[in-house]
């Protein structure tokens, strides 16, 4: 597969990250009015009828802005479960949807509605502190809603997709943060960039972005055409995704020094929220086990197995 932007997709990445440049954390209604919370949703239910690819690339643009509304639980964790009463709600803005995973929900204090397994519940719990404050966990009080059960059920291939394309958001991030300290931090009389303890830090990191990018885009692919091989896609593009933007987050931190080590600047905000993903639905070692798994099944059938 030789996966390229149509020029629709491209253009959609560079409003997006027009917009979020200029306000990085907008208002839900706002995103309503933008189009962003029902790009897959039927356009007879209010949505613009498009597909993942196009919200791979929002999610991407919204991990580098590091937004820390719940779109993430909405649009990438609920949305596939719910029927066509709730995408018109969701699509306009009205309501806003997360999912119980392992008996914890993302971002429950700021949805209206949980997917549980029984259904839909009201949004009703303690919040939990978690390593990144502006994504906390939380758990309900009572699985039990006044909804009937919803039409669909996760897709977990979808939201692993999701979180490895903001993953890469997060890391391209951390390296245009290194990269333009590094250009400007002065150290005898040299930028801090011309020393290689410095720039090898930041050249591996945007090789390891790169590839990620590669990864998130093939699971992104697999998962909009219904591909057989969304699950393993998706498994190897989040392992590999989360800890690249950790990875990153580490490195620009020492490019920064003393500075990087500080409440003060963001780049604490940008590991924390990869060290969320990372931990997110399965670590690393989970779904590089799955993938592992996959291989050595097709070797023993004799099956060639792409694995990107």
């Amino acid at each position: 597969m030789n996966f390229a932007f149509t020029e629709e997709q491209e253009q959609l990445k560079q409003e997006a990250r027009s917009f979020l440049g200029g306000k990085p954390e907008p208002a839900w209604r706002e995103l309503a009015e933008l189009g962003w919370l029902g790009v897959s949703v039927p356009e007879e239910l209010g949505g613009a009828g498009l597909g993942f690819l196009e919200e791979a690339v929002l999610f991407e643009e919204l991990g580098r802005a590091l937004y820390a509304g719940p779109y993430f639980a909405t649009v990438g964790l609920a949305l596939p479960a719910l029927g066509d009463e709730e995408l018109s709600r969701v699509a306009a803005g009205d309501e806003r949807w997360s999912a119980e995973i392992d008996g914890l929900v993302p971002d429950l204090g700021s949805v209206d509605w949980v997917v549980t397994d029984d259904g839909a519940a009201r949004a009703e719990g303690e919040v939990l502190p978690t390593v990144d404050e502006t994504r906390p966990l939380g758990r309900l009080v009572a699985a039990d809603g006044d909804r009937a059960p919803l039409a669909g059920t996760l897709d977990r291939s979808r939201t692993l997709a999701a979180l490895a394309c903001e993953a890469v958001g997060i890391a391209q991030k951390a390296l245009e943060l290194g990269v333009e300290y590094a250009s400007t931090r002065h150290q005898f009389g040299k930028p801090i960039g011309v020393y290689q303890a410095v720039s090898h830090k930041l050249a591996d990191t945007y090789v390891e972005t790169e590839l990620g990018r590669s990864l998130a885009y093939w699971a992104a692919w697999c998962v909009a055409e219904g591909d057989e091989e969304a699950p393993l896609a998706a498994a190897a593009a989040k392992a590999f995704c989360s800890e690249v933007a950790v990875a990153a987050c580490e490195r620009a931190i020492q490019v920064h020094g003393g500075i990087g080590f500080t409440w003060e600047h963001v780049l604490h905000r940008y590991y924390k929220r990869a060290q969320w993903i990372e931990s997110f639905w399965g670590f690393p070692a989970e779904h590089r086990a799955a993938v592992a798994a996959h291989m050595l099944e097709g070797a023993r059938d004799g099956i060639p197995v792409r694995v990107a």
